[in-house]
């Protein structure tokens, strides 16, 4: 009997998206492709879709060359190209008309692209339709994808109701698009076998995510059900939170029996080489560490690994507001990874909520956005759902499609409150054509549509990234991010040393000699603190205090009284210290403005520091304060946080989060009203709506319009209106 044959498709374009904020240039991808083609292992490649084309307008870049380019060589080699869109979105991350969704096939068709990928993120079968429809009517082959979650709602009849409407629109293919790696594989493979057993013309392709560890077995289960094509990455951006190797995958399946093609390795290294020169020219910036690492955490939130990129850059973006508003509140901050599985434990708390919708884009970043705002509003004293931006509206309100599941009360109340009215109609109608507007603004701008329409599809298709494009404020963007990246004093950027994780720390009530260590240890190791904290990058030990001048005690007084503390030796972040009569071991394990990690003995504390009275530093250990001072230092030789900074007043209209102003919807003495929406940040994404919290005046506007801010940044000053 032979072997069953199954295919390996390369998902390098989704490798990339996976890991970082941009993917490789034409010219890297043109380098690379020939050898991918080298391999002999791929019967398709992942080429465009998603955010492939946006990112090359934030280059800077004309996407259609991009993908003409790139789809070129693989066409020549009879490898099939395919496209990822999201149905009604498109490939954007909110609705697209109908005019403009038709167009898109029409021009990837044209530009070398065979196979579209059609999902709809909430797996309403009306949003499928069309892709169907328009990919047959351009020539192209239609894959109709289920986007894979598991939760009660999620069961095999599920979605077999989704794969029978799709069949009935004439779709040619199936994909399993298990975009978190949540699929159990027994039931991946009980779905599978349902397929093939109804519809055995139907090629079935399988692609899951690494994230959670599910994806190798869930593999071998749905190519024993009757798969025949699967998604694979290949070093050195495989497994993390993208896909499994092509190397293990293909052993694994040639052991069990099927028949694998052969990977030629020589081109496999070269082409390792190749993605890795990619990484240290400029993508390694952006592509955060813990994108590499597959982690179980994942499948509690059912986040997808195609968004982690974004995820992180999210979390650095608001970590410090939310560490503000703690500690103004007089509460622990939190660590990056404590943030991680603070938002993790949000979103399953409001998924359900919200419907159960597959997390998959754009609703896994609907869902993650408000799990995120409401971390953020939770740490101000605030209440969840309090901001909402409007394509999560839309997705709760039916505008995007029936959600599998009924949505939590609090939404009803909320839309009831801002006069806001579920859809009940087919999504696509509540979207009317646009062409003609473009096509009129191209004309009168001197643009030229391009061939197939393409410059025109891509202006209606992303409006925003393709006039800072046209404008070349992008490029000028795209090169002042990655050369301050690339700074001398940005050196760490791509291998940064964490926040320590403090969970585990002592929580005793600090003691004298505690404080003073810490506040020793701090003072002995504190700089100028305009570069990165201390344990991301090498101090300077002639510049931290205390070692320009030979020194083997220090006087602190604390309470009154002057205590003589000995430093016996010190090496590196190690000392041994004596007070009275007790010695020390003890080590600076963390260091920045305001804060110090340090271990005395087997206990590690975590001390905050501020300018106290009288030249006194303020020691806070556990809750506990602490006055103490070095009698042997000069005057503002230390660096101490302040610890009312950030606070802000009731007037002071803050970013909740880092991101590009996208709308200015008030100037200067203009009065408003409590919930009136005062500007939007594009962030996360998203547009995100900043509201006025009370009755005011607008005294002072501190931003423009298109300019980039960081979280916490103060964009408008009011002043309480006159009575």
């Amino acid at each position: 009997m032979s072997k069953r044959r199954i295919e390996f498709s390369l998902l390098y374009r989704d490798m990339w998206q996976s890991s970082g904020k941009y993917v490789p240039r034409v010219d890297q991808l043109v380098r690379i492709a020939p050898v991918i083609i080298d391999m002999g292992c791929f019967a398709r490649i992942e080429s465009n879709g998603g955010a492939f084309e946006q990112v090359n307008l934030l280059f800077g870049e004309n996407p259609n060359n991009a993908v003409r380019q790139w789809v070129k060589p693989f066409n020549e080699a009879g490898i099939q190209t395919h496209m990822l869109e999201r149905a009604l979105n498109g490939i954007r991350m909110f609705p697209v008309p109908a005019d403009v969704r038709r167009l898109m096939y029409k021009v990837k068709k044209a530009q070398g692209v065979d196979i579209a990928r059609s999902f709809c993120g909430l797996n309403d079968h009306r949003n499928l339709e069309l892709s169907i429809k328009y990919a047959k009517e351009a020539g192209m082959i239609s894959q109709a994808a289920l986007s894979i979650t598991h939760s009660k709602l999620h069961t095999v009849d599920y979605f077999m109701n989704v794969v029978d409407k799709a069949v009935e629109y004439g779709t040619d293919e199936i994909c399993l698009k298990d975009m978190a790696g949540i699929g159990r594989p027994h039931t991946l493979g009980k779905l599978v076998y349902a397929m093939k057993q109804k519809y055995p013309h139907i090629k079935v392709q399988y692609h899951g995510h690494s994230g959670p560890g599910f994806s190798v077995a869930s593999t071998l289960e749905v190519a024993k059900a009757g798969a025949d094509i699967i998604d694979v990455a290949m070093e050195p951006l495989s497994w993390g939170m993208v896909h499994p190797d092509v190397i293990t995958i293909r052993e694994m399946l040639d052991d069990a029996g099927f028949d694998v093609p052969e990977i030629n390795m020589n081109a496999y290294m070269e082409a390792r080489a190749l993605t890795q020169e990619f990484i240290d020219d400029f993508l390694g910036y952006f592509i955060d560490p813990k994108n590499r690492y597959m982690s179980s955490l994942m499948i509690a939130s059912g986040l997808p690994g195609g968004m982690m990129g974004s995820l992180m850059a999210d979390l650095k973006g608001v970590h410090q507001g939310i560490n503000m508003a703690l500690e103004a509140s007089g509460n622990m901050p939190l660590t990056e990874d404590e943030l991680l599985i603070k938002l993790f434990d949000e979103v399953a708390y409001i998924w359900p909520l919200m419907g159960y919708p597959p997390l998959v884009t754009p609703f896994s970043q609907y869902v993650k956005n408000t799990a995120l705002v409401n971390v953020l509003n939770l740490a101000q004293g605030k209440d969840r759902f309090e901001m909402i931006d409007d394509n999560t509206w839309d997705m709760l309100l039916g505008k995007a499609g029936n959600l599998p599941g009924k949505i939590d009360g609090i939404f009803e109340k909320l839309a009831k409150e801002q006069n806001r009215e579920f859809y009940t109609g087919v999504p696509q109608e509540a979207y009317p054509d646009v062409l003609d507007k473009y096509r009129a603004e191209m004309v009168e701008n001197g643009w030229e549509t391009g061939p197939d329409d393409e410059e025109l599809f891509e202006f209606a298709m992303h409006e925003t990234q393709y006039r800072d494009y046209k404008s070349g404020i992008a490029k000028q963007r795209f090169e002042e991010e990655i050369n301050k990246l690339k700074s001398p004093k940005n050196t760490t950027t791509v291998k940064e040393v964490q926040v320590p994780n403090r969970s585990a720390y002592s929580k005793k009530e600090a003691d004298r000699d505690t404080a003073m260590i810490s506040y020793l240890l701090y003072s002995l190791n504190t700089s100028s603190f305009e570069e990165k904290p201390m344990c991301q990058q090498e101090p300077d030990i002639w510049k931290s205090i205390g070692f320009w001048r030979n020194m083997n005690e220090v006087i602190i007084k604390y309470d009154e009284k002057e205590t003589v503390v000995q430093i016996l030796n010190q090496k590196d972040n190690q000392y041994s210290l004596k007070i009275e009569e007790q010695t020390y071991n003890c080590a600076l394990i963390y260091i920045a403005k305001g804060e110090a990690d340090v271990s005395i003995g087997d206990e590690k504390y975590w001390a905050k520091f501020s300018q106290g009275e009288n030249d006194f530093m303020n020691v806070t250990i556990n809750g506990k304060v602490l006055c103490m001072r070095r009698m042997d230092l000069l005057e503002d030789q230390t660096s101490g946080g302040s610890a009312t900074e950030g606070a802000g007043g009731g007037n002071v209209v803050k970013s909740p989060m880092p991101g590009k102003i996208f709308k200015l919807n008030v100037k200067e003495g203009d009065k408003v009203t409590k919930g009136d929406v005062l500007l939007v940040v594009e962030a996360m994404k998203m547009e995100n709506r900043i509201l006025a919290t009370k009755d005011a005046v607008v005294q002072k506007i501190n931003i423009q319009l298109n300019d980039m801010i960081d979280a916490s940044t103060e964009l408008i000053l009011l002043e309480d209106q006159k009575q």
